[in-house]
């Protein structure tokens, strides 16, 4: 076999990890680093006696870099090389490389911070950045400082960050110490030319399925050897399986081999080994063959551009799987994929010009994930603040505060003198490899002998739903787990494996149990089978996704099950809102617990896909913890009236009410207040004469002001009003209790009051709600206006020789001068230009109009008139 890149730069890595204790390699895809580099370094004098630990991402990435290394020894897994994954382990006393994933080298460091015994660690694939990679790095980092220091006679222990595309110089510097970085040794590999071919723009909302079916066609009449495809998760490659089927037919020279996790240790072997002579492969894979994977007899990939990643959105508290486009860094990952043993071809489903707008890297997960297993870690390694670690990005402040919250509601920590201290329920959670929420309800599984109940549901939760179900009942899929009900053909594999998952737990609750021991207070129940209890276990590891379903308006709030099932939503503890499907069985309780939600980022309202029925007489006892009672004064929205009640609650749900006989005056008028702020001041019984009497206020004001004299006007304006209700309006809201009752406000009585002695009287004196006008009449001003407009008939006005004013004459009024069918005919503030000027002409134009009205050639000595013609002498 021809030498592999990386076995060139092998003697640069030994030299610098014999005179540093810290070294970062980079090496692109097919380079051997995984398999060649621990191996190299086994007979390094500064490792004698010691082991080798080595981070892989994936399971399967583990599983197959251990065999690849025993295999170049020439010997059985499990001797010199082993790992150690969950569910599976293959080690003895004699191994030397121990290949782990991430979450065990956590483990391994909680239980022995020194880790005595390891002389390297080396982080595989770290451009990942993975939660649990970063988590360990920061740990390994710490404990060398504390036990492993060589300037304190230690034997050092040596960190090895391995990379294909990875910014070395910030892990380098991290590494190292302030003054010195960490040696960078860079391979530069042997990838054999691929070219790359792209596709039509791909365009927002297509289905992915059917351009990758139509590609993989194309490809296979034109291209030899086996195919890549990716894809973004299992859903899309059991759609393109059973279409590629469908339009291959039984073609005997291709085999179709899907890849993902969640599959038998069997079918990923499949998938990774090579095709038989004379046949070609097509891998249907999902983001996990983007790297540490070589798979045999691939010369070309066809990649559809996304990938599905768990994002954490802290404003509901839940992960959800997002499908994105890739990274330009994963995307060379992938490409490069088909030149690992040969030249060959990648096909991009995307354009070029698309392939440019693509993200740079991937972001790392520490930057939006669900940060609540790193926070409780964080709490078992006993780290207050988290910036006592190095990170190479730390944990954002506001999802780490979220994940403490959690832990605190959980019991895993408590507050003393300020600061959080983990209890013995946290450790015992810390000590089981699960999310904290899940370990919490192992944990309460055993106080109440429901150890079986427990672990079952943990591992349903920590697995993909195994039932192709419109019905959410978990029961249904521990019916699947417990042999209850016949698997299929695809289920089976996952049914076994998840029955050996439920016996690891329940192994590892026993010594939970053990640490615990009278810390447990044990309070076995006197019916485990009573279904009860799985919304119960349910409930302890998601209190914030008690689920209430919503009243109909035909339905009261009651505890009982809703007999016709006429609504399927339910409102969350956590304050979102969630449906069932019709028809699902489950839509005839009141109560539940929702385990598993999905949606897209911006819906109001997520889709329950696996939850239990909760039974509410639990809040009086068992769950008892998590009810809080408490006096709400608040605005009902829905009932449009002013609510004082004593409620019991969970979250942001009511269990049950009692009217208050006894209101705080104070807090019913913030209450009132708020909602006036929140509406508007259009809530308060305005008419057109307070809107005149605010403007003629206002008018006042803005001449004052720009005289420049001492202002004595208030400000009246809507903003003002606004701002200070609590001011004006808060001493008349003693007897609003429904909404209709603001419309029986005295509001022109509480505005006038606004404006103290003598401004009432001036206002009538300077901007008076009507004026005068030479026939007589008395003609409202219209003050909503600027200027201020009067507008009368115009032979109304015969005689007038001046504009009106008001504000003792500063300011003209706007005349609009009317026809007899009140359209105006001049709109001046000068009067006498008019009659001079314009009179004539409009004379003559209305006089033709308006034969019977009075159209006098002298106006200023005309008699006025609010009638057609003047009344004879």
């Amino acid at each position: 076999m021809s030498a592999l890149p990386i076995e060139s730069v092998l003697p640069e890595l030994k030299a610098a990890l014999g005179t540093h204790h810290q070294v970062v390699l980079e090496a692109p895809p097919g380079a051997g680093k995984t398999t060649l580099a621990p191996l190299a370094l086994l007979q390094e004098p500064w490792l004698q006696g010691q082991r080798i630990l080595m981070l892989e991402p994936r399971r399967l990435a583990a599983r197959a870099a251990a065999e690849r290394m025993a295999q170049l020894l020439g010997e059985a897994v499990g001797q010199t090389v082993g790992y150690r994954v969950r569910l599976d382990s293959k080690v003895s006393d004699n191994t030397r490389v121990e290949v782990v994933t991430e979450g065990i080298l956590t483990r391994y460091l909680q239980n022995d911070p020194s880790l005595e015994g390891v002389g390297l660690v080396i982080f595989d694939e770290f451009h990942e950045r993975s939660l649990d990679a970063d988590l360990g790095l920061a740990l390994a980092l710490n404990g060398r400082q504390l036990f492993r220091d060589p300037a304190d006679g230690a034997e050092p222990l040596k960190l090895l960050v391995m990379s294909a595309t990875l910014d070395g110089a910030n892990v380098a510097e991290l590494l190292g110490n302030k003054n010195h970085s960490a040696p960078i040794i860079r391979s530069e590999g042997r990838q054999y030319p691929v070219q790359v071919h792209y596709s039509d723009p791909w365009q927002a909302g297509e289905a992915i399925a059917p351009r990758v079916i139509n590609s993989v066609r194309q490809v296979l009449a034109t291209e030899r050897g086996s195919l890549l495809v990716f894809l973004p998760g299992q859903r899309e490659i059991h759609q393109v399986q059973q279409g590629l089927e469908e339009t291959l037919g039984n073609n005997p020279d291709i085999i179709l081999a899907p890849l993902y996790g969640d599959l038998s240790l069997a079918e990923q072997h499949r998938a990774i080994e090579p095709a038989p002579e004379g046949q070609r492969k097509v891998v249907l894979a999902s983001a996990i063959a983007e790297s540490s994977l070589t798979i045999k007899g691939v010369t070309v990939v066809v990649d559809g551009g996304l990938s599905r990643m768990p994002i954490f959105d802290p404003k509901t508290g839940m992960t959800r799987l997002d499908t994105r486009r890739l990274s330009r860094a994963a995307s060379v990952q992938r490409m490069g994929r088909a030149g690992r043993l040969q030249p060959g071809s990648c096909y991009r489903l995307w354009s070029a010009s698309q392939q440019d707008q693509l993200p740079a890297f991937t972001p790392p997960e520490m930057l939006q994930a669900d940060l609540a297993p790193l926070a409780l870690q964080l709490q078992r390694w006993g780290v207050e603040d988290v910036n006592e670690l190095e990170w190479l990005d730390p944990p954002p402040v506001a999802p780490y505060q979220q994940a403490m919250d959690l832990l605190e509601k959980l019991g895993a920590v408590v507050e003393k003198k300020g600061t959080r201290q983990l209890t013995p329920h946290g450790e015992a959670m810390a000590s089981l490899p699960s999310h904290p929420r899940l370990a919490h309800m192992l944990i309460m599984g055993e106080r109440y002998g429901l150890r079986q109940h427990a672990c079952d549901l943990a591992t349903l939760l920590s697995e993909r739903d195994p039932l192709n179900s419109d019905s959410a009942d978990i029961q249904l899929r521990l019916d699947l787990l417990r042999g209850e009900c016949r698997a299929d053909g695809r289920q089976r594999a996952t049914v076994q494996r998840m029955r050996r998952q439920s016996q690891q737990f329940q192994h590892l609750c026993k010594q939970a149990s053990a640490r615990l021991g009278r810390e447990l207070k044990a309070l076995p129940v006197d019916n485990p089978d009573d279904e009860k209890w799985l919304g119960f276990l349910l409930a302890c590891a998601y209190p914030d996704r008690i689920a209430q379903r919503r009243a109909s308006r035909n339905e009261n709030r009651s505890d009982g099950d809703n007999k016709t099932g006429s609504n399927l939503q339910y409102r969350l503890s956590n304050g979102r809102a969630a449906c069932l499907l019709p028809r699902d069985g489950l839509q005839r309780h009141t109560w539940l617990v929702a385990a598993h939600l999905g949606g897209h980022r911006g819906q109001a309202t997520d889709r329950i896909f696996m939850a239990a029925a909760l039974a509410p007489e639990l809040f009086d006892n068992e769950l008892a913890d998590l009810v809080t009672t408490r006096q709400q004064v608040n605005w009902d929205k829905q009932r449009e009236r002013f609510v004082a009640e004593q409620q019991r609650r969970v979250g942001s749900l009511v269990l049950s009410s009692q009217a208050l006989t006894q209101i705080d005056a104070e807090a019913k008028t913030r209450v009132l207040l708020d909602l006036v702020r929140d509406r508007g001041l259009g809530l308060l019984p305005w008419n057109e004469p307070l809107r005149q009497w605010q403007a003629r206020v206002d008018l006042l004001r803005k001449l004052d002001l720009e005289r420049g004299s001492d202002c004595e006007w208030p400000d009246v304006s809507d903003n003002t009003l606004l701002a200070t209700v609590e001011e004006w309006l808060a001493p008349y809201l003693a007897n609003i209790h429904h909404l209709d009752d603001f419309g029986r406000l005295d509001l022109a009585n509480i505005l006038l009051a606004l404006l103290p002695w003598p401004l009432p009287q001036q206002l009538e004196q300077l901007a008076p709600e009507r004026i005068k006008v030479p026939s007589g009449s008395r003609i409202a001003i219209d003050y909503t206006q600027s200027p201020p407009v009067l507008a009368v008939k115009l032979q109304e006005m015969f005689g007038c020789e001046a504009t009106p004013t008001i504000a003792s004459g500063r300011l003209p009024l706007m005349l609009h001068l009317l026809s007899p069918a009140r359209r105006p005919l001049q709109v001046t503030q000068d009067l006498v230009s008019f009659w001079g000027n314009s009179y004539a002409d409009v004379k003559k134009d209305m006089k033709g109009r308006y034969p019977k009205h009075y159209w006098p050639d002298d106006p200023l000595n005309a008699e006025p008139t609010a009638r057609a013609k003047p009344r004879k002498p």
